[in-house]
This record gives structure tokens, sequence and C-alpha cells, in this order.
């Protein structure tokens, strides 16, 4: 975003080959000092540093020279628990309040109080300026940023998705009513060449019949996703954004976004066609056994690839970056975590098959049963010619569910494009930043 410091694409910044505290970060100037993500100043860890020497209070490998100073020595150890266990007899020294400047941080921005009995005391808590803490994510964080962004940002998401999940089922019903031509007839007492024959013209039609709605709704993730994208990247932040916002900015990268996924579009049926091609041409047993190993490769390559540059979306619209370098980034961000985000996009994928199904199913039964035509074709086993009450009402089960399973979609793949980029170029630091949050300054 042109707004929003720290989505811009890093250059040269290098990061596969840097790690800090697991991660891989961006290089920064050496101004200030990174504390468990809270920066302070040199100043303020000088003052610290100090008022811990002023205490007096020796190192735990200090041992008492005498008595005098083994009775100093024991009154200023820290409670009991931190370093070794009271005495048996109950001669120990009673063990006093840690001092602010050794056994807890002192208070500031982003700090927090240890709690009771943690001696050194945790890290904090990461800032939580939006949908998500800014750190590194888990499955289920990245998952619950998505739905939280779906509630926050309700009337934005129910406009968009809402709004092209209509348009697109309103053109999948005029396709299937006016211009696909009708199913071939099937007899299934049908041998030799006639049932072959058969089979052919029935995958012939299933595959023109799947052809439009596939293209249709290829369309309509487009622009779910181009908006939610934009949405997810304002909620990060905390800030709220309207629906002609979202698409005011949205709108420039609507056609390098449908180059991006016709091309990829491209590129897995010619993946798929190699990997079938060989055994079409050679045609008999040998080639069937050819098919399913082919197919096989096939797969595997599509999925590997489609997991590669399953981020270039989100950086080409949040980096505004061309159609090439969105892959080459999408490629660098997953490197060394294919099988994090596959998992992930596996998990997603999962979650919204389900949702399809109890929305669909009994939308689809009610469709069915209004459908008089329908359900006579079904029950004597007959070809079944759907009429307009059954395209009208399966039409609006299939809304409902992708207003669902659109923004759910659309925004794990921009959390996750966010959390990687947190993982191998601190993008947190800048966020935090570009949010206003106290502790962290304004500058590049």
């Amino acid at each position: 975003m042109n707004d929003t410091p720290g989505w811009a694409s890093p250059g040269s910044a290098p990061s596969d080959d840097q790690q800090s505290n697991g991660r891989e970060t961006a290089p920064r100037e050496p101004d200030s000092q990174q504390t468990d993500g809270r920066q302070t100043d040199g100043q303020e860890t000088a003052d610290l540093a100090t008022d811990r020497l002023d205490t007096g209070i020796p190192r735990p490998s200090e041992p008492a020279d005498d008595a005098t100073h083994s009775g100093t020595w024991a009154a200023r150890q820290p409670p009991a628990g931190q370093w070794s266990p009271p005495s048996p007899t109950g001669t120990g020294p009673a063990a006093p309040q840690p001092h602010p400047g050794w056994g807890a941080p002192a208070h500031g921005p982003g700090w927090n109080t240890a709690p009771q009995g943690s001696g050194w005391g945790g890290p904090p808590p990461a800032a939580k300026p939006g949908v998500i803490p800014l750190r590194p994510l888990g499955i289920g964080e990245i998952l619950d940023g998505a739905v939280s962004t779906m509630r926050a940002h309700w009337r934005t998401v129910l406009g968009i998705t809402l709004a092209v999940s209509v348009i697109a089922q309103a053109a999948i019903v005029l396709i299937q009513h006016y211009l696909l031509p009708d199913p071939p007839a099937v007899d299934s007492d049908a041998t030799g060449s006639e049932a072959l024959r058969q089979a052919t013209e029935s995958l012939r039609y299933s595959l023109l019949e799947l052809a439009p709605p596939l293209l249709i709704s290829m369309l309509a993730t487009i622009f779910t996703t181009s908006v939610m994208t934009v949405v997810i990247s304002r909620s990060v932040l905390g800030r709220q954004v309207t629906l002609s916002e979202a698409w005011a900015e949205a709108r420039p990268r609507l056609f390098p976004l449908l180059g991006l996924t016709l091309l990829l579009a491209v590129m897995g049926g010619a993946i798929m066609t190699a990997g079938f091609l060989p055994a079409f041409l050679i045609g008999d047993a040998a080639g069937a056994g050819l098919a399913f190993l082919g197919l096989l490769a096939a797969t595997v390559v599509f999925l590997w690839l489609s997991v590669r540059f399953s981020l270039a979306a989100p950086a080409l619209m949040l980096e505004r970056q061309p159609v090439a370098t969105a892959m080459r980034r999408s490629a660098k961000l997953v490197r060394g975590a294919w099988w994090r985000t596959f998992g992930i996009l596996a998990l997603t994928w999962l979650l919204t098959l389900i949702v399809g199904l109890v929305i669909g199913i009994p939308f689809g039964a009610v469709a069915v049963g209004v459908d008089d035509g329908s359900l006579s074709s079904f029950l004597s086993g007959e070809t079944t010619e759907f009429g307009w009450p059954f395209l009208i009402v399966s039409a609006i089960g299939d809304v409902v569910a992708a207003t669902i399973t659109y923004p759910l979609s659309a925004g794990v793949m921009a959390l996750l494009y966010v959390d990687q980029r947190i993982r191998r170029e601190a993008l947190d630091l800048d966020l935090a930043r570009a949010a206003g949050l106290p502790g962290f300054d304004n500058r590049n």
C-alpha cells in the first residue's frame, strides 16, 4: 500500500541469509536496541545498567567472605524459588522484595509486569493493533485473523462478496439453462464401441458443463481476492476501510491479477496435459498404466508449483509488483516453508469444503424437491433435466456458501503472506511503526 510503510518490496534485503531469534530479518540501523519485540534507545539501557550497579547486589556467583558479609548477601537474595530453595531448618533469611532493576524490567511502552514466581520474568506480549498479533503466527491465529476481519469489516466484506456471488451465480444459471446442450443419452446395456462412444460423449459434456462455472468462479475469486487483500492489510494495522476505499485501491491491480491467474491456470493445464498426452497417444492397455503414472506425476508437480506461487497474489497487490516479480517473491517467501504453507492451505480448503457441503446439501435437497421434473428423473434413473426451480434454489445456496468461503480463503492467503514476511523480513517492526504504537519510532 502506498500509504503504509512496510508493505513495499524489500528489494535486495537478504531475507534468505540472516537469522535472528529463529527468523530472518532485514538489516537495520544500529542506532537502537531491540529486546523481545521492543526498541529502547541507548540512554534507557545505560540508565537501567547504572541502576543495577548502584544497588550493590552481587552476582549469583559471588560468594560470601565472612559472617558479616554472609548476612548482607542473604538479605539481598531474590525471592525464594528464583535461585535456591530456603533452608529446610527454617534458619535461612527471609527473601525481600526484588529490586525493580534486578528481578523485573523497568516499566515502559510494551512491557508487562512479570507474573508472581516467574523470577527473571518472561517476554512481553506482542503488540496487537489489529486482528493479529505482530509476531510469527500459528495456524489457529491465521484462521482466527481471517474470521476476525470478516467480523470487524462485515459491511465491506459482505458488500463485495455478496455482489460478486450474486452476479457469478446468475451468469452460471443463465449459461446452464440457455447455452449448454442437452445431456447425451446413455444406454446401460451398450457394449463395445457403442459403450466407448457414449462414455466419450458423456466426458465431453461433463467438461463442457464444468467449464463455465470454473471460469466464472475464477473471475469472482479475482475480484474478492483483490478487495479482501486490501481489507486485510488495513485490518492488520487496526484501521477501518470502506468498500469504496478498498475498491479504489484494488482496481488498478485487477488486470495484473487477472494475468497472474490466467498464467497459473495455463501452466497447470499444460502440466496435466503433458502428463496425460503420452498415454493418450499409445491408446492400449500399456497406455492406461502410463496414463495413471503420468497423471500422478503431473499432479505432484502441479501441487508443488501451486503452493510455491500461492503468495504471488498478495505480493502483487500489496507490493504492486508485476506478475513475474510477484511469482519470484512468492517462491522466495515459501522457500523453506513449503510443507507448512501446504498444510495451512489444505486445512483452509477442507474448511471451505465442509462449509460448502453444510450449506449446499440442504439447499440441494430443497431444489430437488421443488423441481418435479428433476425429482422424477432422478428416481427413475433417467437423464436429469434441471428446470428453473432447481437452478434458482441451488444458486441461492451457492451464493450463501460463496459469501462465506470467498473472504475466508482470500483472508488466509493474505495473512500467510504477512506471516512469512514477519518471519523472514521482520515486517512486524515496520507494521508497528506504521500503526503508531508507542516505543516504535517512525524512522525508515
